[in-house]
């Protein structure tokens, strides 16, 4: 029996007031409903997935599966006006499909669903035949009569908030469904409501959820949920072996002559790519520059015919009092890390665009809140953070992924000129940075920041 995940995303949105329906609203450069079908996509649990979609998105649900290449998406169909129908229209699409297909049921606004939610369900049917996801309720809560005062406070303790999926088998939910639209009964909030309703000899079985499950229900949930796009990914560790897959990219560094460039240079290189370093001291580019930038992505691409991924390592610090730093400094400064990285992306973007390539940004820990004595380098840092999702949305139509790297502290010549000598056990290897950062040009996901940590490296 095949296990069939159902993307229920016909709703209008009414209470999130933006200029889209929020399953299709931005999350760090993709729409929310691609994360949502990329877990179900991900996980060895479900063979097949059935889109649910507002009629006048279908078209566009289709082109997210073709750019993301979904494999498991068989059907895109059309909703209803609520929730009822929009589940109703699901299983009539699997009519022809055994009564023991076990079928997922998932809100499209729950980006941050994970696999062990996903595979619980799936258990939990081997021996009920509908099951909910749950978590405790923090707050006690109160039931409340017709006259606004309180009608009962149910113990906390057996309280639990309804998140989704919600899955049943299929012979199951259509017998529930069948009954209510016989009944004339539609108001329900929840597909386990109908089999209860309709059903009541059958044990609706509960499995834990997470608060991370959330729904995007308002715009600022996007800003809250990109914030546990980071904390969903604490344990996160890429797989160094996934490096081979560098193999005969073409790769381009600016700022590639010493630091972490280089050792992006010479890690790519070891891996079977082909890297080509630019700085001013090394071949004379100079990023402030277009025109500098141009002529050697030119001669790149005489050279070998494409290019796959360009990295900018390319940055300025010069630590001193903003009133003691000269307008020739502050130029040098806002030139390099603010102007170039502009430079460099609308020069690569022709070639990132033919290669569906990477652009890999770099900022600093200090974005988060300016230095005192580098000011500059602070903000433009900031700014390089901003510029990544900004440019990750933008590009997502041309299937150009755009992150950004933020490294701790690292041992670098440059970090060396401006603060001294440090303790090296308290600073990252070039080498460890280059890992990584390599290793996100592989990525499928775009509008990443990605903390470099000497425990490991994070999602944001």
């Amino acid at each position: 029996m095949k296990n069939v995940g159902v993307i229920l995303s016909g709703g209008n949105g009414s209470r999130f007031g933006g200029p889209v329906p929020k399953q299709f609203a931005k999350l760090a450069g993709r729409c929310v409903i691609e994360y949502t079908i990329d877990a179900f996509e991900n996980t060895h649990d479900i063979d097949e997935i059935i889109v649910v979609s507002k009629a006048d998105y279908v078209e566009f649900v289709w082109s997210l599966v073709n750019k993301n290449h979904w494999e498991k998406v068989v059907k895109v169909i059309a909703g209803g006006e609520d929730r009822f129908t929009s589940t109703y229209s699901a299983i009539q699409s699997l009519m022809n499909y055994p009564g023991k297909t076990k079928v997922l049921f998932h809100d499209s606004v729950r980006p941050l669903v994970n696999e062990q939610i996903i595979r619980e369900c799936i258990n939990k049917l081997d021996v009920f035949s509908a099951v909910d996801v749950v978590i405790p309720s923090s707050d006690t809560l109160i039931q409340v009569g017709d006259d606004g005062c309180i009608k009962d406070i149910p113990p906390r303790d057996l309280m639990r908030r309804g998140q989704t999926p919600q899955g049943f088998l299929l012979e199951t939910i259509r017998e529930a469904y069948k009954l209510a639209i016989e009944k004339d009964r539609r108001n329900f909030t929840c597909d386990c409501g109908v089999v209860r309703a309709m059903l009541p000899h059958i044990k609706i079985a509960t499995t834990d959820g997470t608060d991370s499950n959330q729904k995007v229900t308002h715009t600022m949930d996007l800003f809250t949920i990109e914030k546990m796009l980071q904390a969903r990914s604490n344990s996160f560790r890429f797989d160094p072996t996934l490096l081979k897959n560098l193999k005969g990219k073409n790769i381009i560094i600016f700022g590639g002559s010493s630091g972490i460039g280089k050792a992006i240079h010479d890690l790519a290189t070891l891996n079977g790519a082909r890297a080509f370093s630019a700085s001013r001291t090394q071949n004379g580019i100079d990023i402030s520059k277009r025109e500098t930038i141009e002529a050697f992505l030119s001669s790149v691409i005489d050279s070998v015919g494409k290019i796959d991924i360009v990295i900018n390592t390319a940055a300025l610090l010069i630590k001193k009092p903003l009133e003691k730093t000269s307008p020739e400094e502050i130029n040098a400064i806002i030139s390099t890390n603010y102007l170039g990285m502009i430079n460099i992306a609308l020069s690569a973007h022709k070639f990132l665009k033919e290669s569906k390539g990477t652009l890999l940004n770099f900022t600093s820990s200090s974005y988060t809140r300016g230095r005192a004595y580098y000011s500059l380098y602070s903000s433009t840092k900031s700014a390089a953070v901003n510029f990544t999702q900004a440019l990750a949305d933008e590009w997502s139509k041309d299937a150009i992924r755009v992150n950004c790297i933020n490294p701790e502290r690292t041992q670098t010549p440059m970090r060396v000129t401006n603060f001294g000598l440090e303790d090296p056990s308290l600073l990252l290897k070039a080498e460890d940075v280059a890992e990584t950062s390599l290793l996100v040009t592989l990525m499928r996901k775009t509008g990443m920041i990605v903390d470099i940590k000497k425990e490991g490296a994070l999602l944001i």
